[in-house]
């Protein structure tokens, strides 16, 4: 029996893998969990799946989950050093890295360096630290296995193919709730709009993220990472549909594509039982014949800045994709705490990369400096702006 670990165990991924986890009980067993906040759904799963470990955010929060918890019996810990226990488990075998945003980079991190396998849905830690990253994977001989569904898709695409062969891979994308938004509306664009995604159902960051195509920009740059590409070999096309879930052309110019339902029970037990696939009964077959008109179209920057900006990171390596990341995170938050507009995300990111003066990403060091840098560059743009209005 696989032993799993799960970072972000109450976010969309996390909930989507115990989905799987308790369909397959004679295959999987949870034996630790980070979360962040969310107590009540955090004893629910605690009780139900009988993790040995369990990390929360504060020791307030520890301290109150332990008194919901009574007398059951798990070990209790919290912050960043909590969420490294639960990543270096000795009895998990696979860890699913779910926690949203460059803090999931340490536990993670640390997670290949034990030579766990890990389930990468945690796309920033690629973007932040891609170089880093890959090398503790390839020296401690683990496995990154993308839970992304483009980059599963891509993944399965690439199997028992020659790397030679590939001419480049093409990632997807829906377009979000604004493919047809008349660009003078982009200035009133409210929270509200921005979360009400036409396909996937996700956590409110990344829905954030994909309307303003930068979860798709930061795909690209963690498909850099996992496939060992060069930006030009990477390309984007919005397809509303999100049927194909991305494809990859070949040198003879035959191109593969993974197609399925959009549901992220498919990627997420690819990862798992990896290199066996799960029967996911519960789930409505993909009928092609109801699926209508499939269609393809070029991303359009002036209605997507945010996906040039990552492609220019990409380009300019280094630390800059971390201040890219680092800014976005920061404009993200103020977006949804209703401090900052939605043209502002964008806007203000490019002022960071603009002022940041970028260097080798050799070291966790230089990343965690940099990150800070342009999270404070961004808080105090947002403060301009906000003193200005």
């Amino acid at each position: 029996m696989k032993g799993i670990a799960i970072l972000g165990s109450t976010g969309s991924v996390g909930v989507t893998t115990l989905d799987v986890v308790n369909r397959f009980a004679d295959r999987f067993r949870v034996v630790a969990m980070a979360a962040g906040q969310n107590l009540d759904l955090l004893v629910e799963q605690i009780k139900r799946f009988k993790p040995e470990l369990v990390s929360v955010a504060t020791p307030e929060l520890a301290r109150d989950l332990k008194a919901r918890l009574g007398g059951e019996k798990v070990d209790i810990v919290h912050g960043m050093d909590g969420a490294i226990a639960v990543a270096t488990h000795r009895d998990a075998q696979f860890v699913m890295s779910a926690i949203v945003g460059a803090v999931g980079l340490r536990p993670t991190l640390a997670a290949a360096k034990a030579g766990k396998d890990v389930g990468f849905a945690n796309k920033e830690t690629l973007v932040v630290a891609g170089e880093v990253m890959t090398r503790a994977v390839h020296e401690s001989g683990s496995k990154l296995l993308p839970v992304d569904s483009e980059h599963n898709a891509i993944f399965q695409c690439l199997e028992g193919r020659q790397r030679a062969n590939v001419k480049r891979i093409i990632l997807t994308a829906s377009g979000g709730p604004f493919l047809k938004l008349p660009l003078e509306r982009f200035a009133t664009v409210t929270v509200a709009e921005a979360l009400k995604h036409p396909t996937w159902r996700m956590g409110a960051k990344i829905t954030i993220d994909s309307a303003s195509l930068m979860n798709k920009g930061l795909e690209v740059i963690e498909a850099r990472w996992l496939f060992d590409l060069a930006a030009e070999q990477i390309s984007v096309v919005i397809h509303p549909q999100s049927v194909v879930h991305s494809m990859v052309e070949m040198i003879d110019g035959s191109v593969i594509a993974e197609m399925a339902v959009p549901d992220m029970a498919i990627p997420v037990a690819y990862a798992l039982a990896y290199p066996e696939r799960l029967p996911l009964t519960h789930l409505k077959p993909l009928a092609l014949t109801e699926c209508g008109a499939l269609t393809f179209e070029q991303p359009d920057y002036n209605r997507f800045p945010c996906l040039r900006l990552a492609f220019d990171a990409l380009k300019a390596s280094g630390t800059m994709p971390c201040a890219l990341n680092a800014a976005n995170e920061v404009m993200v938050a103020a977006f949804l705490a209703g401090e900052a507009q939605f043209l502002d995300i964008a806007r203000n990111i490019e002022t960071v990369m603009t002022r940041h003066s970028n260097r080798p990403a050799r070291t966790l060091e230089d990343l965690i400096e940099t990150d800070g840098w342009a999270r404070a560059q961004a808080r105090e743009l947002i403060g301009l702006h906000t003193h200005a209005a």
